[in-house]
Formats: structure tokens, sequence, C-alpha cells
């Protein structure tokens, strides 16, 4: 795909931030048990180790960490499940993300963004890395079999941080902390603009191009999520504790629900799309809410504060990293109740399935 920005962008000043150093290269060797990485396998971050715990799912027990960088955030698995990448963000100057072998459990050669600095929000779709670029106002896409940036879109929005791309690579949508925003991003068709002479010129044919949608919603605006079916975006305000609900194809606020959920980190729905989760770092708490009623189920205390979420498969479990308390909180989304905890290296944060294929 052609590389396209539009002009939201500043190009002159994200160029000048490239002169800002990048951490140091992480260690070539892993530090990891001998036992295999699972088919199945959760990844959990540590901000304090700088390392990538794999663990495996069913016993509860890290198997396996490898190095990453100086301040990772967020992860997410190659769809074989044989690759991870971390994002290393540093307040938005940092231009790295970190590869990991998820099968021999070491490092690969870090992947330097340039001039797209402060990476976060993750996703593998397509073959490609999706990700926010948040000191750069835009969203990047990295090709891993050319080892090549073939896509940046700007959004001119402060502080883009979290992303959510559909199967089909034809929208993304990002939360704008700062600016109190949703972007929605659409690949659309567009059709010849007409001249000032009235008269289209020979030749004239409907392109492809980005559409942005810029929606307000509550600033603090961080964690959010797509419902399975498609139909709704919830996202969740650190500041005021509310939640906004959009209705991605009408790019409209649908509602507003006061739910005082002060300090919101992430939200995430259950696979079913019956229930929404949502984590707070100042409280510890984890909120339930019913989707279809939108009245909250359940506010379960996990900690001093509550970050990173991650649903099982079949929605029985709910992965919480849990910064301020060094674990991986494990809750039963039956019982809604705290049912175990994973130690996977303090200030645990980003977490992500791994799914190998055969």
């Amino acid at each position: 795909m052609q590389l396209k920005s539009i002009n939201l962008l500043s190009i002159g000043l994200v160029l000048g931030t490239m002169l800002i150093d990048a951490p140091q290269t992480i260690a070539e060797s892993a530090t990891s048990t001998n036992q295999p990485t699972p088919k199945r396998a959760l990844l959990v971050l540590s901000k304090a180790a700088h390392t990538l715990a794999i663990v495996d799912p069913s016993t509860l027990k890290v198997v396996a960490r490898a190095p990453v960088g100086a301040d990772p955030h967020e992860v997410i698995a190659s769809s074989d499940g044989k690759t991870a990448y971390v994002s290393n963000t540093g307040s938005g100057r940092f231009h790295e993300l970190n590869a990991i072998d998820l099968v021999a459990q070491k490092p690969l050669p870090n992947i330097d963004t340039g001039a797209l600095i402060g990476p976060h929000g993750l996703t593998f779709v397509g073959g490609k890395v999706w990700f926010t670029a948040e000191g750069a106002k835009s969203v990047g896409r990295y090709d891993p079999q050319t080892s090549q940036f073939d896509w940046i879109l700007g959004t001119g929005q402060n502080r883009t941080h979290m992303l959510h791309v559909t199967a089909d690579g034809k929208s993304v949508y990002t939360t704008n902390v700062d600016s109190g925003t949703v972007s929605i991003l659409e690949n659309v068709l567009i059709q010849p603009t007409m001249p000032p002479t009235g008269v289209l010129p020979p030749g004239a044919k409907p392109r492809l191009d980005w559409i942005e949608t810029v929606i307000p919603v509550a600033k603090g605006c961080e964690g959010f999520d797509v419902s399975p079916d498609g139909k709704e975006l919830w996202t969740a305000a650190a500041g005021d504790g509310s939640v906004t609900i959009i209705d991605p194809s009408t790019k409209k606020v649908t509602a507003s629900i006061d739910a005082k959920i002060f300090g919101a980190n992430r939200l995430k729905f259950t696979p079913d799309g019956k229930r929404v989760v949502i984590s707070s770092l100042r409280s510890g708490d984890l909120l339930i809410f019913d989707v279809a009623s939108r009245k909250e189920l359940k506010r379960v205390n996990i900690g001093h504060g509550a970050a990173g979420i991650l649903i099982d498969a079949d929605g029985a479990r709910a992965f919480v990293g849990c910064t301020a308390d060094d674990y991986v909180a494990v809750v039963d989304l039956k019982s809604l109740e705290v049912a175990g905890h994973i130690d996977a290296g303090g200030k645990p944060d980003g977490l992500a399935w791994a799914i190998q294929s055969p």
C-alpha cells in the first residue's frame, strides 16, 4: 500500500524528535526455564524487571522470561503465536518495538520506529503490526515480512494511545487521551473532486483514501473496546469515571454512564459481548457491567491498582495486571471473585494471548 498521511501530521516536529536517543538495546540472551512455550500462552510484561513472562494459563506458572526494553507498555503476538511484539513508549520519546521469538524464548533484533515516536497501543491484523505513536500523533503499520513501515496516518490528536483494527484492516479506532476524543479512521472509496473548471480531467476515477472522524468524549478516556458484533464502542474516562458508548456505524455517542470508575485504565468486552470489564489504577477495583442493561453488576477489589485486562476465550476468567501489587490477579467471571494470582515480575501491565498454529 502506498504510504499515506493526512495533513494534521506535523512532519517537521516529528523529524526533530528523531534526534532523541532510543533506549539501550536489550540483551541477546533470554532468561528462561527449560520448559517449552505452551501452544496457548499468556504473555505478561513486567515494567520493573523489563521482561516478558511466558505463562502457562492452565497452571498459572511462568515457564520462561525474555528481556525487553526500558519502558515496556503493551504486547501483542503474531497470528501464528510464534512472535511477540512489545512497545516501548518512554513518555512519547522512545522509538522502539521489541520482537521476541516465543518458541526459542529469546529476543529478536529491535525495530526502530524512527519518527514514529512513543509507540504504545498494539494489535496484529493481516500479518502486520499496527501501533499508535503518541509523540507523533499517529498510527503506523509494520510489515514483518519486508521489515518496512508501509503505512502511516496522523490523527492530529494529543496522546493517541490505544487502538483497535477491524479484521479487514479497513477501520481503525483510537483513544486520544489528552484531547478527550476517539478517532475513527476508515479506508473508503472517494469520488473524484470537481476542479474549479467544472470539468473532470480525463481518466478521473474514484480512489481509496483514509478519512478521519473525531468524536468528543470525556477527557482521560484511555481504555476502550469494540463489541464482538462491532455495533458498540465503549470507553472509560480516568478523570470523571464515566463510560461513553459510541455507535461506530453512525459515529455518534449513544450514551454516557456515570460509572464512577475513577482512575479507569482498561476496558474489555467478554467474548460473548454480554459484559464489560473495567479496571481502575486508582482504586484497584475491577468493575463488571451488564451490556444490555448498562448497569453495574459488581465491583471486585483486586489490589491497590488494576491495569491491563485479558479475558479467556471462553469468558471464564479475566487476567488483570495489578501494577501496584506486583502480581496478575485471576478473576473468576462466574463467581466474580479473585481465584488466584500470578507472579510474573514487578509492575505487571500489558497482557496478550499467544496461540501457536499447527
